[in-house]
């Protein structure tokens, strides 16, 4: 009988062919292996090896390994006080973060709120704002000569504002830059419980609050412990809000910690900066696998259509729910936000009227100030190029993880995490371990420039590009690049026609988020940076530090235009992708 090709069997055929997770489409046996064995060197130098370096050092003594370092600081009144500061502050921020999230997303969900679309974007935007920048925004909106101090004037004269320059601040900072996390991942979940048992309930006799209590809340406890542990993990790892408002004021959390340890120098220095990072790290791993376990609950409801019709009517609420809604957000990022900008355009910070109005702030960051020009050009370079190298190699790796699954791309998944999963300053930390002295006996010099940043970059935002192109490649059937290649398409022309005019919103989607995490990144930068090789947020922080608040709020401001600006760029891209490829 004679065998039928047909584009099916060809399909079933190429599955059963599978080789290993790194191999090459043509290539022959000894060049997969020879790419396989490559890629998990790679992976292992790249994203394992400074972190056993970091746990290595923190275990190391004079006389071998020794827990000195732990002992030392389990001693000291400054680490159990840091451990106090972190453990409050996180936990108040996240329990901010869950209550405004909730809200947010029960509302979003389950009534019938006007212009939601511009409400949500309007949520994203204090996520989106990066953590210093919203810091600088609330401590101007908040300072003496700030607007809520002229507006207290007219009510009471002499009335201060309350102080961001404490534990109270940093929590409420914290607390409204990670709400947005939260309410994503809950307004999902409730919008995926079916409303018959809702409804089943209140024809039962439930008031709307016991429906709440007694159905609603269980069902979306999954997504709301998901987004507050990623809430918690985040505040953990924030560097900028707790080195914005309580560095000046003696308020240390473990990661401005670590930072003051490191910068310190000192012969135990690293030792004691190693030993917290290894401290950091754990607290951030067991944040993480709960987080995931989470995770993984609140998808088991995925299989569920979304229901985005409303729920509930506000009815005569509205006239109050809409404004109340849209003035507290207005509130919390817009306002903020024309204040810092407000005052980078004062001559004196305690200067008012319109004589005291000038551009000479911005004038000096990018005319007269030659380093402050270089860290904007430094950031732009690094940004790019991550976003470069970050967009080849995660959509190359996320096609061999969806086409060709294999536990082997799967561990090297999750090593690839592992950075981005850490604090930033706990990897930036293990970055100058490993760069220092890659190989026993060789230096290759890289330590404190350009190049040691541009390397933490793609190691630390790498698994964001590969995860945009993991959903992106999910979503497009396999049997459709296995006909193109039965019809004789070559590698090159399958991906051209097909592949990449399918994936590319999704994959620019990845390298935006990309590009933009890494122009407004400052954790890595502030222990990874020197002289020549400053970045736009090692700027603004240390003209903060210096008392230039005009200055950092100025160059704060270029941010958010940059921002602006980045995310209009891609919604052009995605519009021209998008008709090009119904025009294909």
């Amino acid at each position: 009988m004679t065998e039928i090709n047909t584009p099916g069997a060809e399909l079933r055929a190429g599955r059963e062919k599978r080789g290993f997770p790194f191999s090459l489409p043509g290539a022959d046996s000894s060049s997969r292996n020879m790419a396989a064995a490559a890629g998990i060197i790679a992976t292992f130098f790249f994203f394992v090896l400074p972190i056993v370096k970091l746990v290595l050092l923190s275990i190391q003594g004079e006389q071998g390994f020794s827990l000195n370092y732990y002992a030392e600081l389990l001693q000291q009144e400054r680490f159990w006080r840091t451990m106090r500061h972190t453990f409050v502050i996180v936990t108040g921020s996240t329990l901010l973060s869950v209550i405004l999230g909730m809200t947010a997303a029960w509302l979003m969900a389950y009534t019938d709120l006007s212009h939601k679309k511009w409400l949500h974007l309007l949520m994203l935007l204090c996520f989106v704002l990066p953590s210093y920048v919203l810091t600088l925004s609330w401590s101007s909106f908040m300072s003496p000569q700030g607007w809520m101090a002229v507006l207290l004037q007219w009510f009471s004269p002499g009335a201060k504002p309350w102080s961001m320059y404490s534990v109270g601040g940093i929590i409420f900072v914290m607390g409204i830059h990670h709400f947005p996390l939260v309410y994503l991942f809950t307004v999902n979940v409730l919008r995926k419980i079916p409303r018959d048992l809702e409804w089943a309930a209140s024809t039962g006799g439930a008031g709307r609050w016991k429906t709440f209590a007694r159905i609603t809340m269980p069902l979306a406890l999954p997504g709301v412990t998901a987004g507050g542990l990623l809430v918690f993990l985040a505040s953990l790892d924030n560097f900028g809000i707790p080195a914005f408002l309580g560095t000046p004021v003696n308020i240390s959390v473990l990661s401005t910690l670590i930072y003051e340890e490191i910068i310190g120098f000192g012969p135990s220095a690293f030792g004691r900066g190693a030993s917290l990072s290894v401290i950091l790290g754990l607290i951030a791993v067991l944040g993480t696998l709960l987080q995931w376990l989470s995770v993984r609950k609140s998808k088991q409801a995925d299989s569920l259509r979304a229901d985005e019709e409303p729920r509930y009517s506000l009815g005569k609420h509205r006239y109050w729910v809409n404004p109340v809604l849209w003035g507290g957000l207005m509130f919390i990022t817009i306002i903020p936000l024309f204040s810092m900008i407000s005052l980078s355009l004062k001559k004196s910070y305690g200067g008012k009227g319109v004589g005291n109005l000038t551009l000479d702030n911005y004038r000096y960051i990018l005319l007269d100030n030659p380093s402050t020009w270089k860290s904007i050009l430094n950031s732009l370079m690094l940004s790019m190029t991550t976003l470069i190298v970050c967009l080849i190699i995660g959509t190359l790796f996320a096609y061999f993880r969806v086409r060709r699954p294999s536990k082997i791309n799967r561990l090297a998944e999750l090593a690839i995490s592992v950075p981005y999963t850490l604090p930033g300053i706990v990897f930036a930390l293990s970055m100058i371990l490993v760069w220092m002295e890659p190989i026993p006996g060789w230096n290759p010099g890289i330590y404190g420039t350009t190049t040691i940043l541009f390397i933490a970059y793609v190691c630390r935002f790498l698994v964001l590009q590969i995860r945009a192109g993991v959903t992106a490649f999910a979503q497009v059937d396999a049997s459709m690049e296995e006909a193109a290649r039965i019809s004789g398409a070559g590698a090159w022309r399958r991906w051209r026609k097909i592949l990449l005019p399918l994936l590319l919103p999704g994959l620019l989607s990845g390298a935006l988020l990309v590009f933009l995490t890494a122009l407004t990144e400052l954790t890595v930068s502030a222990l990874l940076y020197s002289s020549g090789s400053q970045t736009i947020g090692v700027a603004i922080f240390g003209f903060e530090q210096a008392g230039n608040t005009l200055y950092s709020t100025a160059l704060s401001s270029l941010i958010v235009f940059l921002i602006f600006a980045g995310a209009g760029l891609l919604g052009l891209l995605q519009k021209f992708t998008f008709r090009k490829g119904v025009q294909s």
